[in-house]
């Protein structure tokens, strides 16, 4: 795939960062595929839908949760057809029921090109781990 194919998918992952950063959750949400799955080390189970992320974040919403700020470092694009696959490490400072706390993070965003639009299709975070790079 091309230069611009590549930094089309770059600024697909960017747009979800920085929607999710600012806590723009319908933004955030619209950028990923209805049937999009999800995997976080803070939750029990892989979210199955986007839905089912939705509902979760409503909930967390309700305890007063906000996301601050999130920064990304380390970032890598890999292209395989019409599926690119963001890794990056990840800072987040959010805040809970008004106490503010910061993340360490790792993440995979697995986006794929429907219809000329980068959507993504799968989201996995993890903690991340202390590295000589660091």
């Amino acid at each position: 795939m091309s230069e611009a194919v590549s930094a089309d998918a770059l600024a697909a992952a960017d747009q979800i960062i920085e929607d999710f950063g600012h806590h723009h959750r319908d933004a955030y949400f619209a950028r990923f595929s209805p049937q999009a799955t999800f995997m976080f080390h803070n939750v029990g189970r892989r979210l199955e839908s986007r839905e089912e992320y939705e509902q979760l974040w409503l909930e967390w919403e309700s305890d007063g949760f906000t996301v601050i700020s999130c920064t990304s470092t380390n970032r890598r694009i890999q292209l395989v057809g019409s599926v690119a696959v963001f890794t990056h490490d990840v800072e987040t400072v959010s805040e809970v029921a008004g106490e503010r706390s910061t993340s360490q993070e790792s993440e995979t965003i697995v986006l794929s090109l429907t219809g000329g639009t980068w959507l993504g299709i799968h989201e996995h975070l993890s903690l991340r781990t202390n590295s000589a790079a660091d």
